[in-house]
């Protein structure tokens, strides 16, 4: 909105000092981290505190962790102090006349509200067992349907493949590599300035990515298809789009069992696409780099400021030993965010790389699972791989304390941002 403003008044000619630096996405994405600082460490004291005084508490199941019953009765739903951190500056500092800001301020609102039925729900079930005098463990069945989740999740990722396939707005700009005497004549050729030089490219509104540590880098879904299916590519990018949403907002979920844990890998995570966002929406990087150029992007740094900087401040409360927990409130939303940036910025192929915390602990489950099964439908008897599941939980049984597993997994998210970045490089 101040944006808009600032954008206004110099248009009537208004001129107010520094009002031009809300020109530059870089001044803005500042403003948009120091504020959610701001709202997340200042206002988010008086969120714990509102949470305490109604009684809004994390039950805990017993698993025989170290230190898990001093976590009884810790505030949770805290998740309302990321998404106030991330919605207030992105609104403030963002220029709202962009498609991408608008889908990823949707994807942000519609999980964060799937994940607050799914704590509201959890609440009322705990108050009653409470109020019927029955065990703790009981409660742990309620909350949102697991089909509901993914019902929300698949809604998501159906918004977001529709409007990124189908959108004149979305489309990436590719160099021109037919004759510069035809350029007059060619369909959707843009003429760009660098460094002096003209440059010449097409717009292609194509389901494309990228893909690591190939010189070729790009990739059109359609190829996946035969040539007499390709009409219905977008089919097949859609149901991408919604395993993605849905695999990546799961592994934050599971990844939100230790203090501290996903609101750090998830901070490391948005340095790594902020990075992306502003690289590929702006011209003079995405040709150094050779990457694919996508206008109007790099107003997505604004947005991923603000998340970072709102993560930041609530790792204040959420670090050991924690005031207060995200919830699916935070963790859902925090997921969907990651898996609609990486979508939106054409890189989704590297979310195994800087996502590896959440690809390992959503393996974990699912390996922990399946061999369980197939082991008791062999022996009669189920087996383990990990000690527990989620991986996190696996450390804690093997004495690790939980402050060190969340640290460690920081440094190694760190280390895998650091290598997807250096594949824009490597080919």
């Amino acid at each position: 909105m101040l944006y808009h403003l600032f954008d206004w008044m110099n248009d009537q000619g208004i001129r107010i000092p520094g009002g031009g630096l809300f020109q530059f996405i870089t001044f803005r994405a500042m403003m948009a981290i120091l504020l959610s600082l701001v709202i997340t460490m200042i206002y988010g004291k008086r969120i714990i505190n509102l949470l305490k005084r109604r009684q809004i508490g994390e039950s805990v199941r017993e698993l025989g962790l170290a230190g898990e019953q001093q976590k009884k009765g810790t505030p949770t739903m805290g998740g309302i102090i990321i998404l106030m951190g991330i919605l207030i500056p992105t609104l403030l500092f963002a220029n709202l006349n962009k498609v991408y800001i608008w889908l990823i301020l949707l994807s942000t609102i519609w999980l964060g509200l799937v994940g607050f039925l799914d704590d509201v729900l959890k609440l009322r079930a705990k108050r009653r067992i409470q109020e019927l005098g029955k065990d703790y463990k009981k409660s742990n069945k309620d909350g949102l349907a697991g089909w509901s989740k993914i019902m929300g999740q698949v809604g998501l990722g159906i918004i977001i493949g529709a409007t990124l396939y189908f959108s004149p707005h979305t489309k990436t700009w590719r160099e021109f590599n037919g004759n510069i005497g035809n350029v007059k004549t060619a369909k959707n050729v843009k003429e760009v300035k660098i460094n002096g030089q003209s440059r010449y490219f097409v717009e292609a509104n194509e389901p494309i990515t990228t893909i690591p540590f190939v010189k070729s880098h790009e990739f059109n879904y359609a190829k996946l298809l035969p040539e007499s299916w390709r009409s219905y590519t977008w089919v097949l990018y859609i149901l991408i789009v919604i395993f993605i949403v849905t695999a990546v907002s799961n592994g934050a979920n599971l990844t939100d069992g230790l203090d501290g844990l996903a609101t750090g890998v998830s901070a490391i995570i948005g340095v790594c696409l902020g990075l992306f966002a502003y690289a590929s929406g702006n011209v003079l990087l995405s040709e150094y780099l050779n990457i694919m150029y996508i206008p109007n992007l790099g107003e997505l740094s604004i947005f991923i400021a603000a998340m970072i900087g709102a993560c930041i401040g609530f790792l204040w409360y959420n670090t050991y030993p924690a005031q207060v927990f995200m919830g699916d409130t935070g963790s859902l939303a925090l997921g969907g965010i990651i898996a609609a940036l990486a979508i939106m910025v054409r890189k989704e192929l590297l979310i195994p790389i800087f996502c590896g915390v959440f690809l390992v602990e959503n393996l974990s489950v699912v390996i922990q699972v399946s061999y369980f099964k197939y082991t008791k439908k062999k022996y009669g008897e189920g087996r383990r791989v990990f000690l527990m599941s989620p991986l996190h939980h696996h450390y804690q049984k093997l004495g690790y304390h939980e402050s060190k597993i969340a640290v460690r997994f920081w440094v190694i998210t760190l280390m895998c941002v650091v290598f997807a970045i250096l594949s824009l490089k490597i080919r």
